[in-house]
């Protein structure tokens, strides 16, 4: 009985219902789609930090770097032998550490000691600035010059020689290498990145003349696996070729740890120690307390990483976050009150049909049951509308992907950061004011998100249907001879 009175209701008030479905589905539409972006704002943001800290990295002790001591030792020098003739061609390499002071590889076993670290791996940023090129000699040639001689006529003499032709043409490259402490790669800077050509570091390569070069860096100089790369004079062979997870990571060279502390002149000493905690509730305690036990470091985590970020990136996710959540709240209650007072209108408008299914003896729990009823199947069906609209839009969203900006900032210019070579705060960013990263923003939409949907369709309907249904419960059979005419 229930279920045919509801059908033919429905079916005879087809333009009321469709009213009440659309006012939700609108509601639940933006709900749907402000939940999508703001899933994809945070994926978004989430790769912008992968590219600056290695997978499983919770945070990265450093040094922060101090004022220059005006002491020219630690500027780029380059010798050359300006006597060379221009058919040998010159080259000269300068490596300096990056990120930073220097700590000692001992704080890496200190770091992964205290409580609630669960592993710790120590790296070393390095920068090197290479200059080719050659010397062109010049060539003395001298003139002849006439002059007037003495008074009997004219002389002539040869000028001073002159100096002809001449110069240098030499080029400067910079590149940022990264040691990597073999023996444990799941942290680190190569942790970001996938071996597509050739083989990673063994544990038996620690002391081995041996480099993984990152994909755009062999292709820019065209090294392939197998090839050698010389690096200050020494030569090493390319055994893997990186790509990076996220395609925004800096660093060119891998090497061994034990190969890039000889390369840059620091013996047991590394730039960034990468930090894991074993519960990732407890980042903050964590952070507290390397901060007290090791004294003169920088403890910078991923969400101190994250307030550096700005652009496009973080306006549109502050906006999807504060506005875009408000205004779809504020949609949505503006639906469910709608929905309510056409239902209350609705019923307003049936005071024969309830007066009489009373006088015939239905009792008001039976008619509120059957307000109800037309109620959540109307919630339903604007859930079915709305969750078609929000996949549409969160469907659009994604195909045009528009590109948003992430500018990465300095975490208060300590020198040190997440990240190590060239990847940001901590690498070659360091030394800039800001590094740009272009992302493409995507909605994904979750289960979770339908099941909202869900919830609020038939939230909404039992809410239009507990107004209507409380006042139908109120109306007397005598109400319904008064509006016999």
């Amino acid at each position: 009985m229930f279920g045919i009175y509801l059908k033919r209701e429905l079916s005879r008030r087809k333009k009321a219902a469709l009213v009440i479905a659309m006012g939700l589905a609108l509601g639940i539409a933006l709900v749907i789609t402000v939940n999508s972006v703001s899933a994809g704002m945070q994926q978004a943001q989430e790769k912008v930090l992968k590219s600056l800290y290695g997978l499983g990295t919770d945070m990265t002790v450093t040094k922060a770097q101090t004022a220059p001591s005006g002491n020219a030792s630690d500027r780029p020098k380059f010798d050359f032998d300006a006597k060379s003739s221009g058919s040998k061609e010159q080259s000269s390499d300068r490596v300096m550490t990056q990120g930073g002071q220097t700590l000692k590889s001992s704080l890496v076993t200190e770091v992964a000691a205290q409580k609630g670290v669960s592993s710790a791996v120590g790296s070393l940023s390095l920068n090197v600035v290479k200059v080719n090129g050659s010397f062109t000699q010049g060539k003395a040639k001298s003139s002849t010059s006439n002059s007037q001689g003495g008074p009997g006529g004219q002389g002539g003499g040869t000028g001073a020689p002159q100096v002809q032709g001449g110069g240098a043409s030499f080029d400067v490259n910079s590149y940022s290498v990264a040691g990597v402490d073999v023996s444990h790669q799941e942290l680190g800077p190569l942790a970001t990145s996938k071996i597509t050509t050739g083989k990673t570091f063994t544990a038996a390569q620690s002391s081995s003349k041996v480099a993984v070069l990152s994909k755009s860096y062999a292709k820019e100089n065209k090294y392939k696996v197998g090839s050698t790369l010389k690096i200050s004079g020494k030569k090493y062979k390319v055994i893997g070729i990186a790509t990076p997870d996220s395609s925004e990571s800096t660093t060119d060279v891998y090497l061994p740890l034990k190969q890039a502390q000889t390369l840059g002149d620091a013996k047991n000493k590394v730039t960034t120690i990468y930090v894991k905690a074993t519960d990732s509730k407890q980042i903050a305690t964590v952070k507290t307390t390397i901060q007290k036990n090791i004294s003169g470091t920088t403890v910078t985590t991923s969400a101190d990483l994250a307030d550096t970020v700005s652009g496009s990136l973080s306006t549109a996710s502050n906006l999807a976050t504060n506005v875009g959540k408000w205004l779809s709240i504020a949609v949505l209650v503006a639906a469910f009150l709608v929905a309510a007072l056409l239902t209350s209108s609705a019923v307003s408008r049936r005071v024969r049909e309830f007066g009489t299914l009373k006088a015939l003896g239905w009792p008001s729990r039976k008619v509120t049951r059957q307000v109800v009823g037309e109620s959540i199947v109307n919630g339903l069906l604007g859930g079915a509308l709305g969750i078609a609209l929000g996949l549409g839009a969160a469907y659009t969203v994604t195909a045009i992907s528009p590109k948003l900006t992430a500018e990465l900032g300095s975490t208060g210019g300590n020198g040190g950061g997440m990240g190590g070579p060239g990847g940001g705060p901590g690498g070659q960013a360091a030394s800039a004011a800001k590094n740009t990263i272009d992302i493409a923003l995507s909605a994904p939409v979750s289960v979770t998100t339908i099941a909202l949907a869900v919830g609020l369709a038939v939230t909404g309907g039992l809410i239009a249907g507990a107004m209507g249904g409380w006042r139908a419960s109120r109306m007397r059979p005598a109400d319904a001879l008064r509006s016999v005419s």
